[in-house]
């Protein structure tokens, strides 16, 4: 055989034993994701929050649904769900079954575009573009109202949507703002814009997709922490290298994991941070579209967040 050809057969062989790893193997390979934040009052017990995104569940994901149950094994005091909940229109019974064993845990949510539209077909390659969406109208919806329901009555967790809210979380007064999808620009931070109460013990910001607007309001408005989703860690990473995009307009060293926020902040080091700046938690989230099911250098993740005191 000429050489170019067995090169070329190499080469397409190794594409494709990545191609299938990605697919079936790293796709399902769950993990979980352990932060501390050091950001309660001196003398407060520690809080330990339960942070998942990004599921975009199908009903025959068993495996991914079974793994999710088990997060309830952690004895969290607080979950976060930042969305993109769904990726099929008949998978909010499989998303209350993955959450059940949460219902009832003090808890706070904020929907994503995935909660609200299906997902289309598509050419994977767009999910590498700066702003990948489709357009609305070529989506169908999904039962979001099905799935509110069930978080708002059956699980007890406060509803983050354009909203502010308080619970009381191991003898502390938390004080939540939230926004709507910022991906469809269904958010509106003016609305709910505004300080930390005087009697907050801990102020903390929650939406889906990172965009910069919304974290430099909070920012703004003095938060403890932001905790987003959205930006699935990059989902095709390159070793060593990182995310290629974030899917949004954060920057791509911000893709996952724990970082420092501040206005202004985009493409800045968190070393540079200054001292009061918000800690922020990007999900690298559970799942990927049905249509773009793949991850590589990125496993699917939930996090556990340890909240305790500052130094």
């Amino acid at each position: 055989m000429h050489p170019l050809l067995r090169a070329a057969g190499a080469l397409t062989a190794t594409g494709l034993a990545g191609l299938g790893y990605a697919s079936l193997i790293e796709r399902n390979a769950f993990t979980l994701r352990r932060f501390t934040l050091p950001i309660l009052p001196t003398g407060a017990d520690p809080i330990r929050v339960v942070t998942m995104s990004d599921m975009h569940l199908v009903p025959r994901q068993t495996r991914k649904i079974e793994w999710v149950r088990r997060l309830a094994d952690l004895k969290p005091d607080l979950v976060v769900n930042t969305g993109d909940n769904l990726g099929h229109m008949e998978a909010v019974p499989a998303a209350v079954r993955a959450l059940e064993p949460l219902y009832g845990i003090p808890g706070v949510f904020a929907l994503g575009s995935n909660d609200y539209l299906a997902p289309t077909a598509k050419n994977p390659a767009r999910y590498l573009l700066p702003d990948s969406r489709t357009p609305v109208v070529d989506r169908a919806l999904l039962p979001v109202g099905e799935l509110i329901d069930s978080f708002e009555r059956d699980a007890g967790w406060l509803n983050l949507n354009n909203a502010r809210g308080g619970l009381h979380v191991k003898g502390l007064d938390v004080e939540f703002v939230g926004v709507d999808d910022p991906h469809l620009d269904r958010d509106t931070y003016a609305a709910v814009a505004g300080p930390r109460a005087s009697d907050t013990n801990l102020f903390l910001g929650v939406l889906h997709a990172p965009y910069t607007r919304v974290l430099d309001a909070m920012a703004r408005d003095g938060v403890d922490a932001i905790i987003a989703g959205h930006t699935h860690g990059g989902q095709l990473c390159v070793p060593g290298f990182g995310a290629l995009v974030t899917n949004c307009d954060l920057d791509r060293h911000r893709a996952k994991g724990v970082s420092r926020w501040w206005e202004g902040a985009n493409g800045i080091p968190s070393r540079e941070a200054p001292a009061d700046a918000p800690w922020m938690h990007v999900s690298a989230g559970l799942g990927t579209s049905p249509f773009a099911p793949v991850r590589f250098a990125c496993r699917p993740e939930a996090s556990l967040l340890t909240m305790v005191p500052r130094a």
